[in-house]
């Protein structure tokens, strides 16, 4: 297990996009006791990859993390367009992506997931019939797959996975690193604030 030194084969990358249309104003910059969504995750990632990244169509908001940025190369597609971006972006082969709405990210399981890719296109946790693709590790290898799907204007991630070699890490194995699932808690309405109050009191 990767315990000391950060992934350097691997990059980190944040998506900070979507306009929060549910939230109402942008989420990454919501506090969760007291630090913001954003740097939440950039605290985990760094403490993970060498190299971390933003995906953001609006730098200028986040430009004081001092981290590297790229806005969507396709505008308008969603997460889709983020993960195409970044592996088009990176000069290592692939990836781990996550979005940056959750606050409990678990750096034991994101070192278990990077660490299974060998062999694998995507590594993307499932729970039951839910899939984590904001969650999840995709190499290079997906780009003749997502671009297909950018021409169809099929701009759902998940529909990528037919046609790609995908390692599922169900429950069981999550369950193992993270217990209460916290890691896929997301912060999409100011309703969600107080039960992410009550979660990080598990930290």
């Amino acid at each position: 297990m990767n315990t000391h030194h950060p992934f350097t084969d691997i990059a980190g990358l944040i998506l900070v996009g979507g306009k929060s249309s549910r939230y109402g104003s942008n989420k990454a910059m919501v506090e969760v006791d007291g630090v913001r969504l954003i740097e939440r995750a950039v605290r985990v990632m760094q403490a993970l990859f060498q190299e971390v990244i933003l995906l953001t169509n609006t730098p200028h908001e986040y430009a004081y993390l001092g981290l590297p940025m790229v806005e969507d190369l396709i505008k308008g597609l969603g997460p889709l367009g983020g993960v195409y971006t970044g592996l088009e972006t990176i000069l290592c082969d692939a990836g781990f992506f996550v979005a940056c709405d959750m606050p409990f990210l678990n750096q034991g399981l994101i070192v278990h997931l990077v660490e299974s890719r060998k062999g694998f296109d995507v590594v993307v946790p499932r729970i039951g019939w839910m899939i984590e693709p904001l969650h999840a590790v995709y190499t290079k290898k997906c780009l003749p797959g997502i671009r297909h799907l950018i021409d169809a204007k099929k701009y759902q991630i998940v529909n990528l996975f037919p046609s790609i070699r995908v390692r599922y890490v169900d429950e069981g194995e999550i369950r193992a690193y993270d217990p209460n699932l916290r890691s896929f808690f997301n912060i999409n309405k100011p309703q969600d604030l107080p039960e992410a109050e009550k979660l990080k009191d598990e930290e």
